[in-house]
C-alpha cells in the first residue's frame, strides 16, 4: 500500500494491491475506487490545480498511478475512466511529478523509470516528450519550488543537481554531482566530545556535502529514507535519516540544522515540510505525527557595517510543538504513509497496514495579544494565513494535540461474507442492501453495500469468523472455530446477533467446546430451521425462533458433505390453518350475543393481536425439507415440520461425480459441485440430469441468484469464480487468478439479481456484474450516507455556477445560501445537486459567508480554500496583503520599515515579500551561514554575500581570515583594501565602474556586479544581470540594495521577461504586480488573459480599498468600467438570468453589450463608447432589480458588484 500527497481537491488517493481508492477526508467516505492495474500501485499522484478555472478548463479530478510493472494510468476519478496509459519499462517507477510552472500546458508528468532515467510525458496523449539517462540509479527527485529549472536527483551515490529542466527539452548536461556522507560517517565525527544533544548531532555533520566520493568504510546515502526541497523558503533542503532530518543550505553546501532523536526515541518513517510555516509533519516508526516549528531568531536590523551579533545563532533549531497518539504496532500492523493537506496544512491522514485510513486535525485557539511578546524560548507556533483572509494581527495560535477524526478500512483477510436477505414487494419500505463481512479477529463488519461505508463494527467473536446466514433483514446468525487442540477438536461459537441493538446471544448455548468444527450452518428459507453440519459429526436441527435443539442426528447417521434447504414449503397451507386459528381466538374474544357483522369487524381488528399468540398456542409450522450429501455421494432428502425430523427419500450417488462439496436448489433446478470441479444439473420436473467438468478443481460454493425465474448460478473455485445460465446449461462469464486478476477469490455472494460481491485475499471488497469485470462508477451517481462537499463532482457549467453564487450576491443585501429561490436555467435535477453542495458545508463555514461584516477578498480568499484552487489561493493571498498594507500605510505615507511591518508577507512567497522583511531574512540567513562556515569556499561565498548586502566590515573581517598558504591570499588582501579605502569621489567610481563592466564582458560576471555593489551601483548590477539572463538574482540583489522606485524598476523589466512568449509565465508576472502595488497594471494583466471574472472581482475590491485614484481620466474609467463588463458578460448566463425571467428586453441588452465590448478590446476606445456602455450597464441593473435604480458609489462605479 503507497499513498501520496493529498490533493488540493480534499481527496486522498491511496494505492491498495492493484487498486486506487479516492476517499473523502472530511466524511471519510469512500468516493471512487479505480481498478485496471494489473500489478501492486507503488505511486499516487494528484495533478496541480494551478490554473485558471472557466468553462474552457473547468475544475476536473486528474489522477496519476503507477505500479509495480512500469505502466502509468491518468485517470479521470469522477467518471472513473482512465485517459491514457503509459508505459516505458517493466520495472518498478521511482517516483513521479506533474509539473506546475507552464501556464500553457498542465499535462506534463515526469517520471523516474529504472534504473537511471527520467522521461517527461503529456499525460492527456501518452506521448513522450524527451527521455534522459544518469550514470546511477535514481531513487526520487525534488523540484525546486521557487525556480521550475531546478530539480535535484537523489541517486545510490549522492545528489545529482540540474540547472537546466525545461519542458521543452532534455538537460543538456548531466548535471552537478555531490557526494553526501551518512551522519555518523562525518571526518567531525570524533571532534568536540563536550557537545550534547543536538548540537552534538549538528557537530557529526559539520561537514556533509563534498564534490569527492566518500571513502569506502563511510555510510553514504543507502540509508537516506528522502530528499526534499523546503517550500517554506529557497535553496532550503532537507535530508531525511532514521534517527536524523538534515536541514541543507544550499547557497554554501552546508547542513545548518538537525533534529535529532535520542536513543529511546522512534526513528523517523517520513516528513512532509510546510509551505505556510517553517514546519515539518513528522511520522515515526509507531504511528505517533509530530509536529516541529522553527524557532524564532533574534531580530536584525538592516543597518549596513553594524557590529556582530554577540551571541549569533548556531542553527535552526525545529522545537517539538504536538503530537498525537501512537498505534500498537504488531507483525502486521504498522505505518505506511502520511499525507497532508496542501491548502490549509492543518490536518494529516495516517495510512495503516491493514486499511486504516486515520484523519488526524490541529485545532487551534487565539490567546491574549501579549503571548506573541512572552519571554519563552519555545517559538511561536503561528497557523498558517487565517483561512478566510483575516491577518493574524498580534495574536498568536496555539495548536493543542492532534484529535482522531475518523478511521476506515478493513482488517487483514481471510474474509466471509453474506449478503442480507434479497428485496421483495414485501420489504421494499424496510430494506437496506447490507453486507455483513466475517473476519480473522472474530469481529463482523456490516457494511451499507451502496456507499460502502461501514454501519456497524460487531465484537462477537474470539476466533476467526468462518461463515454467517441473516435470519431476517435486521439479524443473523454467525459462526466461528477455534485452532483445533491435540485430537483435533476445537471450541465451536455460534451466535445469535440482533443487528439495531447489537445483542449477541449464544445460539446453542453451553454447547461447543471440544468437539469436531461445524463445517457449514444453512437456514431454512422461511428462517424457521437451521441445520448444523459438523467435520466428523452428525449434523444437528435447531429452531431458530426458539433457539432449540430439534434433532441431533445419531452417531450412525452419515456425516453430511454438502446440504441446502428446498425453496419449496406448504406455506399456503399453513396460512389456512394461521387464519383459522385467529379467527377462532378472535371469537373468544367477542361476547356470544354479538352481531355477526360485529363479529366479524372484531376478528379482523384482532387478528394481529392472536396471531403470536395462536402460533406459539397451536405450535403452527411450516413443513420445509432439505437435501444433503454423504461421504459416498448418496443423496439424502429429509422433511422437517415444527419439531419432527423425518427421512423421507434417498437418492444413489452419480458414478461420475466425486465427493460433493456444495448444493444449490431453485425451483425445479439442484446443482451439485464436486472436488474435482465438476457442475451437475439436476432437471427435477424432467427427471434429467447434466454433468458439466469445468476443469477447475474444487468447487468450493455455488449460489442461485434472488429473483423470481432468474436462474443465473455463482461457482466459487479454489482459483476464481463463474456464473452459469442453468437454464441453458453454459457459462456466461469467468474470473481465473492469475490470469485476468492478480487477487484469489476468498468468499462470493450476489448482492442483487444481476451483480455479484466478492472478497478477496487483497483486503478488498467488489461489487462487479454479470461480466465479472472489473468497472468503475461515475462519482456523481455513488448513494452517499453523508454529503460531501466536492464541486468538482459537478458538471463544469455548474460548478463554476456555485462559485459565483458564493462569491456574489448583487441582487439582494444579504447573503442567502438557498439557490432555490434562484431561478437557474439548468434541469431541477442539476439545481438540487447545487443545493446539496451547498448544505454540506460545516456550520462555521456557512457563519462566515452569511456575515455581513465578511469582505470581498476575505470572501474569494475562502471560495479559493473551499474550492483548492491554487492559483485563486496565491493570488489572493497576495492581493488581500497588500491591498490591506498599502491602504492602511496610505494616509500617514509610512516607510517599509520592519519595525512597521507586523504582519509581513511569509517568506515562503520570497521576492514578493516587502523588501525591509526579504533584507532582514537575508541578513538572518547570512549569518548563520557564517557561523557554520568550516572550509575556505563557505568563507569566500559569506563575504560575497556580505558585499552584495552592503556588510562590507563583516566582508572585510572575512577577508582577512584567509590564510596566507592559501592560493587567495594575496587575492584576498587586495580585496580587503578595495572594500576598505574605496571612496564616492568621481574618478575613483569611473575607474570601478569600468573595471566591472570589462570584468562583466570577459564573462566575470558575479565578480563585476560586486565592484559595481560597491559603488553603489545596484541598479546597474542589476540591469547586468538581467542582460545575463540571471534573472531571479536580479531580484533579489534588487530587493536587498535598492530603494522601492529603483526596485520596482528591476521588478517590472523581470514581468516583461516572464511575459514572453518563451517564458509564458504571465500567472508569476501578476504576482510580482501585486507585491509592486501597480493594481492598475494587474487588472489590465487579467483582462488581456480573459480571467474576466477574477479582473471584475479583483477592480471590486480594489475600488472598495481605494487603491484605484478616480479622478477625470475617462479612458481610466472606461477601463475599470470594461473590466467589470467582461465580468457581468462572463457569468451572466450563470447568475443574472436565475434574479428574474430573461425579457426580450433583457437580451437585448445583452447583444448590446457584447457588441460594444468589442471596442473594448483595443488599447483605447472612443469616450462615446465608455458612455454608452455605462448607460448599458445601469439598464442592465435596473432590469435585474426592477423598479430600483442602484446607487452610485465615490468612485463612479453603481454599488452593486459586476462579478
Amino acid at each position: 500500500m503507497m499513498c501520496f500527497p493529498r490533493g488540493w481537491q480534499g481527496l486522498i488517493a491511496y494505492g491498495c494491491h492493484s487498486l486506487v481508492l479516492v476517499v473523502d477526508a472530511n466524511t471519510a467516505q469512500t468516493l471512487q475506487v479505480l481498478e485496471r492495474h494489473k500489478s501492486s500501485v507503488v505511486k499516487v499522484k494528484w495533478a496541480k490545480e494551478n490554473y485558471h478555472h472557466n468553462i474552457g478548463s473547468p475544475y476536473s479530478l486528474r489522477l496519476a498511478s503507477a505500479d509495480a510493472a512500469g505502466k502509468i494510468i491518468v485517470w479521470d476519478v469522477a467518471t472513473g475512466a482512465p485517459r491514457c496509459e503509459i508505459q516505458e519499462h517493466s520495472k518498478p517507477i521511482q517516483d513521479m511529478q506533474w509539473l506546475w510552472n507552464q501556464d500553457a500546458s498542465r499535462d506534463l508528468l515526469l517520471a523516474v523509470h529504472p534504473p537511471n532515467y527520467i522521461v517527461l510525458w503529456n499525460a492527456d496523449t501518452g506521448t513522450k516528450l524527451w527521455k534522459k539517462s544518469y550514470a546511477e540509479n535514481i531513487l526520487s527527485f525534488s523540484f525546486d519550488p521557487f525556480d521550475p529549472s531546478h530539480l535535484a536527483l537523489l541517486t545510490s551515490e549522492g545528489i545529482v543537481f540540474i540547472s537546466d529542466f525545461s519542458p521543452s527539452k532534455a538537460p543538456a548536461s548531466s548535471g552537478k554531482k555531490v557526494y553526501i556522507s551518512s551522519p555518523h560517517s562525518s571526518p567531525s565525527h570524533n571532534k568536540l566530545a563536550a557537545a550534547t544533544g543536538a548540537k552534538k548531532a549538528l557537530d557529526k555533520v559539520k561537514i556533509l556535502i563534498s564534490n569527492e566520493k566518500p571513502s569506502a568504510e563511510s555510510v553514504t546515502l543507502n540509508d537516506c529514507l528522502q530528499l526534499s526541497y523546503l517550500p517554506s523558503k529557497r535553496n532550503y533542503m532537507l535530508l531525511l535519516y532514521p534517527r536524523e532530518i538534515l536541514i541543507l543550505d544550499l547557497e554554501v553546501n552546508q547542513t545548518v540544522g538537525v533534529i535529532a532523536i535520542e536513543r529511546t526515541g522512534v526513528p523517523f518513517i517520513q516528513v512532509i515540510p510546510c509551505f505556510q510555516r517553517d514546519g515539518l509533519f513528522c511520522l515515526h516508526e509507531n504511528g505517533c505525527i509530530t509536529l516541529r516549528v522553527r524557532r524564532s531568531n533574534c531580530t536584525i536590523s538592516g543597518t549596513p557595517n553594524e557590529e556582530p551579533d554577540p551571541d549569533p545563532v548556531q542553527e535552526l533549531i525545529y522545537d517539538l510543538r504536538s503530537q498525537c497518539d501512537a498505534i500498537r504496532v504488531t507483525k502486521t500492523v504498522r505505518p505506511f504513509t502520511m499525507v497532508c493537506c496542501p491548502v490549509n496544512e492543518n490536518s494529516a491522514a495516517l495510512i495503516v497496514s491493514d486499511g486504516r485510513v486515520m484523519i488526524w486535525e490541529l485545532k487551534s485557539s487565539v490567546s491574549a495579544r501579549n503571548v506573541r511578546n512572552s519571554s519563552s524560548s519555545a517559538s511561536p507556533l503561528y497557523s498558517p494565513v487565517s483561512f478566510c483572509g483575516i491577518p493574524v494581527g498580534a495574536f498568536q495560535n496555539k495548536l493543542p494535540d492532534l484529535s482522531l477524526d475518523n478511521m476506515i478500512g478493513l482488517p487483514l483477510p481471510p474474509f466471509a461474507i453474506r449478503m442480507c436477505p434479497p428485496l421483495t414487494t414485501k420489504n421494499i419500505k424496510q430494506y437496506e442492501p447490507i453486507l455483513a463481512v466475517g473476519t480473522s479477529n472474530g469481529s463482523v463488519l456490516v457494511f451499507h453495500l451502496t456507499s460502502g461505508v461501514l454501519h456497524k463494527e460487531l465484537s462477537i467473536h474470539s476466533c476467526e469468523v468462518k461463515g454467517i446466514e441473516w435470519i431476517s433483514l435486521t439479524g443473523f446468525i454467525s459462526f466461528a472455530t477455534s485452532t483445533p487442540n491435540n485430537l483435533g477438536l476445537v471450541r465451536n461459537e455460534l451466535q445469535l446477533v440482533d443487528l439495531p441493538t447489537g445483542r449477541s446471544v449464544a445460539f446453542r448455548g453451553e454447547r461447543g467446546n471440544d468437539e469436531p468444527a461445524i463445517e457449514m450452518i444453512k437456514v431454512s428459507h422461511l428462517k424457521q430451521y437451521l441445520a448444523v453440519v459438523f467435520k466428523d459429526k452428525p449434523l444437528e436441527i435447531w429452531d431458530v425462533r426458539t433457539c432449540t435443539l430439534l434433532r441431533e442426528m445419531s452417531k450412525n447417521f452419515p456425516i453430511a458433505t454438502a446440504l441446502e434447504w428446498s425453496p419449496s414449503h406448504n406455506l399456503k397451507s399453513l396460512r389456512k390453518k394461521q387464519l383459522a386459528a385467529r379467527e377462532a381466538m378472535a371469537r373468544q374474544t367477542v361476547a356470544s350475543d354479538t352481531e355477526v357483522t360485529s363479529v366479524e369487524s372484531s376478528v379482523i381488528s384482532l387478528l394481529q393481536e392472536a396471531e403470536s399468540k395462536s402460533e406459539l398456542s397451536q405450535n403452527i409450522s411450516a413443513r420445509e425439507h432439505f437435501v444433503f450429501t454423504g461421504a459416498d455421494g448418496q443423496v439424502y432428502h429429509l422433511t422437517v415440520e415444527g419439531n419432527s425430523v423425518k427421512d423421507s427419500a434417498r437418492i444413489p450417488p452419480d458414478g461420475s461425480m466425486g465427493s460433493i462439496t456444495c448444493i444449490a436448489w431453485k425451483g425445479d433446478i439442484l446443482v451439485l459441485g464436486d472436488v474435482d470441479g465438476n457442475l451437475n444439473f439436476w432437471d427435477l420436473k424432467a427427471r434429467v440430469s447434466r454433468g458439466i467438468p469445468t476443469h477447475r478443481s474444487w468447487v468450493k460454493k455455488i449460489r442461485f441468484a434472488p429473483g423470481k425465474g432468474n436462474q443465473k448460478l455463482l461457482a466459487l473455485y479454489n482459483d476464481g469464480a463463474e456464473i452459469w445460465d442453468s437454464k441453458e446449461v453454459q457459462m456466461v462469464s469467468s474470473l481465473r487468478s492469475g490470469r485476468n486478476v492478480n487477487f484469489r477469490v476468498l468468499d462470493v455472494d450476489w448482492c442483487t439479481s444481476d451483480k455479484v460481491v466478492l472478497a478477496s485475499d487483497d483486503g478488498c471488497i467488489r461489487v462487479l456484474d454479470l461480466s465479472l469485470k472489473p468497472s468503475c462508477f461515475r462519482m456523481d451517481e455513488q448513494d452517499l450516507i453523508e454529503p460531501a462537499w466536492c464541486p468538482y463532482l459537478l458538471v463544469p457549467r455548474a460548478s463554476l455556477a456555485l462559485k459565483a453564487f458564493l462569491l456574489h450576491q448583487p441582487w439582494d443585501e444579504k447573503y442567502s445560501l438557498d439557490i432555490m429561490d434562484i431561478d437557474y436555467p439548468e434541469n431541477e435535477n442539476i439545481k438540487n445537486l447545487l443545493q446539496e453542495q451547498l448544505n454540506s458545508l460545516s456550520n462555521d463555514i456557512k457563519k462566515l459567508l452569511l456575515d455581513p461584516d465578511f469582505t470581498l477578498l476575505q470572501r474569494c480568499l475562502l471560495i479559493a480554500r473551499l474550492y483548492g484552487d491554487e492559483s485563486e489561493l496565491h493570488f489572493w493571498t497576495i492581493a488581500a496583503h497588500y491591498l490591506h498594507s498599502l491602504c492602511q500605510e496610505k494616509p500617514a505615507k509610512q516607510t517599509d520599515t520592519p519595525e512597521q511591518l507586523v504582519n509581513p508577507l511569509d517568506i515562503c512567497y520570497d521576492i514578493l515579500c516587502e523588501n525591509s522583511y526579504f533584507q532582514k531574512f537575508q541578513l538572518e540567513r547570512v549569518n548563520l551561514q557564517e557561523v557554520k562556515r568550516s572550509t575556505y569556499d563557505h568563507t569566500r561565498k559569506c563575504a560575497d554575500q556580505l558585499l552584495l548586502l552592503g556588510q562590507t566590515d563583516r566582508a572585510v573581517q572575512l577577508l582577512l581570515e584567509t590564510s596566507s598558504e592559501n592560493a587567495h591570499y594575496y587575492c584576498d588582501s587586495l580585496k580587503a583594501c578595495l572594500v576598505t579605502t574605496v571612496t564616492s569621489s568621481g574618478p575613483s567610481q569611473s575607474t570601478i565602474k569600468l573595471v566591472a563592466t570589462n570584468m562583466i564582458a570577459n564573462g566575470k560576471l558575479a565578480e563585476g556586479v560586486q565592484l559595481l555593489c560597491l559603488i553603489d551601483k545596484a541598479a546597474d548590477a542589476c540591469r547586468y544581470l538581467q542582460t545575463y539572463g540571471e534573472w531571479n538574482r536580479a531580484a533579489w540583489l534588487a530587493k536587498v540594495r535598492l530603494n522601492s522606485e529603483e526596485c520596482a524598476d528591476v521588478l517590472k523589466r523581470w514581468v516583461d521577461h516572464l511575459c514572453s512568449p518563451q517564458v509564458n509565465q504571465k500567472s508569476k508576472a501578476i504576482l510580482v504586480l501585486l507585491s509592486l502595488g501597480c493594481f492598475t497594471k494587474v487588472a489590465e494583466m487579467l483582462h488581456s488573459m480573459r480571467y474576466f471574472d477574477r479582473a471584475a472581482l479583483f477592480v471590486e475590491a480594489c475600488l472598495k480599498y481605494g487603491a484605484f485614484e478616480v479622478n477625470d481620466d475617462t479612458n481610466i474609467l472606461f477601463w475599470k468600467s470594461c473590466l467589470c463588463i467582461c465580468g457581468v458578460i462572463h457569468m451572466i448566463d450563470v447568475l443574472y438570468e436565475g434574479v428574474s425571467s430573461e425579457t426580450v428586453q433583457t437580451k437585448k441588452l445583452k447583444a448590446n453589450i457584447r457588441s460594444a465590448l468589442e471596442p473594448a478590446q483595443t488599447d483605447r476606445a472612443a469616450p462615446q463608447e465608455s458612455d454608452k456602455l455605462l448607460t448599458e450597464m445601469k439598464m442592465m441593473q435596473a432590469l435585474t432589480r426592477p423598479g430600483e435604480l442602484p446607487p452610485k458609489s465615490s468612485s463612479g462605479f453603481t454599488d452593486a458588484g459586476f462579478a
